[in-house]
């Protein structure tokens, strides 16, 4: 008993705290009040803007302003490339609502499955950001965000719009979905194009909605127009034409580029196939390509004027002068055969061009100087990038060099195999033609001022040129398909055998022509290729021809060109 009561006794004995160790507690709990008490009157009196910004930082944003991309217009204002306003909708999934109903709401309003739109969401709930819809126009956008669900957002965004379609598509290019160009002259000027964006400064509430609209901080730089030399009458015209020919023949494709005679300015430029940009759900990568700048292929007899010039500027001949093509094929290098559809007999220089001979071309151009013809085709701008093209993917086609040229090489280049060219590049070239003789360098953009152009040759030259190319239109020529009515007509066919695997292919061929109109005083130069034309006509005079025929006719009214040869109009009316 005795031992349980001093165990009892024990644990019933009081220990009171030593006074220093009190002491210390109590000057802790003081001092921790003392600079809680300092800090809150510091920030109230001293250093009252750190609660200020941190309130703000809550609540005060700096938003961007978006900046518009630049209008891609034609020549005479008529807009080819606008940016319109639209809506992004976006959503922060830690906001939105658990319930499915409400979001199955949102799902519908969006055009959605509802069920895969939940899915979404959900994949996303621990993030803080997610896109519901971009690109949105206002109206359909709003009715969204009227719906009044928490966590959905819009942002004010543009969107690129193409009003000509698939007749400008490949000149013009693309953009993406960020309004950043991505082919064609959106893609080549699209740091002019692009706009600056501005900045300006907002208060909203804790869910994000926009309270006020303090002040701008930076405001909005459009971005720069661009004034094309498209005509989009002419344009429209082209394409239609081109797009009906290349049905009509099964082709491949087909490209028409056609500049003005005497400052080089395009005013237009079709390809075929092409496609919508304003919905590229079904998009054909072939239908991107602009062929008329990118494209480079072997010209053919398209070549033959151009390299007469070099044979009547070397003195020794003249379009009188006579060659005798007989028998109509020859043979050089002891391996290369060459030969003209018929046997043209005795044929003079311009008959040589009327009747396209490539024996009477071999003759001439083994009697000139090795390099001769080179250099007037290099004179002309082949063989080089373009000078005031800027475009992706140009085509600077191919010359090769002229030295240890065999007889063969020097008698195909006179004909137009051995090289290659876009359809602006020959376009361009018979600027020389003309122009009395002056090359203008081809343009995409208007001209500030007159160019006068690099003499190549004499304006006799060129004249005399331009008189042979006439002969090709006329009934008997390889053109005659090409003639205009009411006007005189300039022209020159071509047609090549594709390259394949193993060499030149016997059944794929390339028509080309190229046609100036009206021929007493040039306004429009046209070069026309079709690619691979299937049907029982493939010559360039049978197939491109007839294209030219519609298009220029058409053209010279537009452009408001009187006639120049009355004797057709006469005909035309009785």
């Amino acid at each position: 008993m005795s031992r349980q009561k001093d165990t009892s006794s024990s644990d019933s004995e009081y220990h009171p705290m030593s006074p220093w160790r009190f002491r210390f507690i109590v000057f802790i709990i003081l001092a921790a009040m003392a600079v809680l008490a300092g800090r809150i009157v510091y920030l109230q009196v001293v250093d009252h803007q750190f609660l200020k910004g941190q309130g703000d930082a809550r609540t005060l944003r700096v938003e961007t302003i978006d900046a518009h991309r630049g209008m891609i217009t034609d020549r005479d204002g008529e807009p080819l490339a606008v940016s319109t306003p639209v809506v992004t909708l976006w959503a922060n999934p830690q906001e939105l609502p658990d319930d499915r109903a409400t979001l199955t709401r949102l799902a519908k309003s969006l055009g959605d499955d509802p069920g895969d739109f939940i899915n979404r969401v959900e994949r996303y709930r621990k993030k803080s950001f997610m896109y519901l819809k971009r690109q949105v126009t206002p109206s359909p956008a709003q009715a969204v965000l009227d719906l009044g669900i928490a966590g959905v957002y819009g942002k004010h965004d543009y969107k690129r719009y193409y009003p000509t379609g698939e007749v400008t598509a490949q000149l013009l290019g693309v953009t993406n979905i960020d309004d950043k160009g991505q082919e064609g002259l959106e893609l080549a000027y699209d740091d002019y194009l692009s706009g600056t964006p501005g900045k300006r400064r907002v208060l909203k509430d804790r869910k994000g909605r926009l309270v006020r609209d303090l002040h701008l901080i930076r405001d909005a730089e459009p971005g720069g127009d661009l004034q094309l030399t498209i005509n989009l009458r002419l344009q429209y015209m082209a394409y239609r034409e081109l797009k009906a020919a290349v049905r009509e023949h099964h082709a491949d494709a087909g490209t028409l580029v056609m500049i003005d005679a005497h400052n080089g300015e395009v005013l237009a430029m079709a390809n075929a196939p092409s496609f919508n940009p304003n919905n590229r759900a079904n998009l054909d990568p072939a239908g991107l390509r602009n062929r008329g700048v990118t494209d480079a292929f072997e010209p053919g007899s398209v070549m033959k004027p151009l390299a007469m010039c070099a044979g009547l500027s070397s003195g020794k001949f003249t379009p009188d002068t006579v060659i005798d093509t007989s028998p109509g094929w020859m043979v050089l290098d002891h391996k290369y055969t060459i030969k003209d559809s018929l046997d043209f007999g005795k044929l003079t220089m311009t008959g040589i061009i009327t009747k396209s001979s490539n024996i009477g071309m071999t003759h001439m151009a083994l009697a000139l100087p090795d390099d001769a013809i080179w250099n007037m085709y290099s004179k002309m701008g082949l063989g080089q990038e373009p000078e005031d093209i800027t475009f992706p993917g140009e085509a600077s086609g191919s010359l090769p060099s002229p030295y240890h040229w065999s007889k063969a090489k020097r008698a195909t280049l006179a004909y137009g195999y051995g090289l290659s060219a876009s359809a602006l590049q020959l376009a361009a070239a018979y600027t020389t033609i003309t122009n009395d003789g002056r090359r203008v360098p081809a343009t995409l953009f208007k001209r500030r001022s007159p160019v006068k152009g690099k003499q190549i040759v004499t304006p006799d030259v060129a004249h005399q040129v331009l008189k042979m190319m006439e002969t090709v239109v006329e009934p008997g020529g390889s053109g005659y398909r090409a003639a205009v009515n009411g006007y005189r007509v300039a022209g020159k066919t071509g047609t090549v055998r594709k390259v394949g695997v193993e060499g030149y292919q016997r059944k794929a061929y390339r028509a080309n022509f190229l046609g100036i109109a009206p021929a007493s005083n040039p306004r429009i130069i046209t070069m026309i290729s079709i690619d691979n034309p299937k049907g029982k006509e493939f010559y360039g005079g049978q197939v491109s021809a007839p294209i030219f025929a519609r298009v220029a006719g058409k053209a010279l009214r537009l452009l408001d060109v009187p006639p120049d040869n009355p004797h057709d109009n006469a005909e035309a009316t009785r």
